[in-house]
């Protein structure tokens, strides 16, 4: 019976310490465009997350696009040049 909880303590462990270096490893951003109608206000949570690295601590490059209008930002998006 204590080989059963050796093993069990062993197996704990292991699996405790693959959980706590998963995500350790350098991966490559993930390029993003964003288009937004105007420069506004509402949008200050997204210039925050973008000037501290946020966005960068998730894995993603963000290059903000002014649209300067919403047909021109809608040209944009249906045009494949932001998401």
């Amino acid at each position: 019976m204590k080989t059963a909880k050796r093993i069990a303590m062993v197996l704990s462990l292991l699996m405790l310490l693959s959980m706590a270096f998963t995500g350790c490893g350098e991966t490559a951003l993930t390029k993003v465009k964003v288009a937004e109608v105007t420069h506004s206000v509402f949008y200050a949570p997204q210039y925050v997350a973008i000037t501290e690295g946020f966005f960068q601590e998730e894995g993603l490059e963000v290059e903000l696009i002014n649209g300067q209008g919403a047909d021109k930002t809608m040209t944009a998006l249906l045009s494949n040049h932001a998401t």
